[in-house]
């Protein structure tokens, strides 16, 4: 079995909470077609998996292809730094 490393790749993301769903929310439809909608104290976006539920604290990511997704704090800690 062969190893890879994952490339380099510098993301945009927030971590949602409830001070800053608006903002999030507007970051997300502003860019493209809107893709999510606000469900009580969570979103939900369209990702190019299906529908996903970004709860308060995980964080939002724009991927390669200018696609949004949902992330669990732990996971984004583990996998991703600050570049600046």
């Amino acid at each position: 079995m062969a190893q890879y490393r994952k490339k380099p790749v510098a993301i945009e993301a927030m971590q949602l909470t409830e001070e800053n769903k608006n903002q999030v929310f507007y970051w997300i439809t502003c860019t493209k077609e809107p893709t999510c909608n606000t469900k009580g104290s969570a979103i939900l976006i369209q990702t190019l998996e299906g529908d996903m539920e970004a709860s308060i604290g995980d964080y939002i990511i724009k991927g390669v292809l200018g696609e949004f997704y949902p992330c669990k704090p732990d996971i984004f800690e583990m996998t991703y730094e600050a570049v600046n």
